[in-house]
């Protein structure tokens, strides 16, 4: 059965335009892919339509891929900067003070995850894509910069409003 597939597998059959290794290839992925876009354009319909774009980019340059990295970190940044191209017009950095330093929040009790996923969906665009790089995703502050093309005061700053917009949601609900 072809689900069980390695990843060096799954990459020369997709190299061969192999049509069974590359449905394995979006079987494996799509889950999480799509999960990664609908946090980061907060909605649906995009986040469809964002990895579908991703994975025919997968496709595409498959030949690119040198395995330096995971095969399924390669494929998140394809998504990443897919849904960050989607909703880049629409994003908007809040003037912030580039010289504040974020702080430990306290988020207090433990959150339901539907709750705490439903919260930080409502964040401005702009929050929302920096807290989800940085606190879900594990980028660092010098990779959301570069991928969002900001400064990386701008990307500490995004989200130390965040977090802040992020509790005082929490706490007022």
């Amino acid at each position: 059965m072809r689900l069980h597939l390695t990843e060096t597998q799954l990459v020369q059959g997709c190299r061969a335009k192999d049509r069974l290794a590359q449905k394995a290839l979006y079987d494996r992925y799509k889950t999480a892919m799509y999960t990664l876009a609908y946090r980061i354009t907060n909605d649906f319909g995009q986040a469809e339509e964002v990895l579908q774009d991703a994975f025919l980019k997968v496709f595409k340059h498959i030949t690119s891929f040198k395995g330096t990295a995971s095969l399924g970190s390669w494929i998140k940044t394809i998504v990443i900067r897919t849904a960050l191209k989607k909703i880049q017009r629409k994003i908007i950095f809040e003037p912030l003070e580039d010289h504040l330093l974020p702080t430990l929040i306290d988020w207090g009790h433990t959150l339901e995850s539907d709750y705490l996923e439903q919260a930080i969906q409502s964040l401005p665009e702009g929050f929302r894509a920096v807290f989800v790089l940085i606190e879900i995703e594990g980028y660092t502050h010098k990779e959301v910069a570069n991928l969002l093309d900001i400064a990386t005061g701008t990307s500490k700053s995004q989200l130390f409003h965040a977090k802040k917009k992020l509790k005082n949601i929490l706490k007022n609900q």
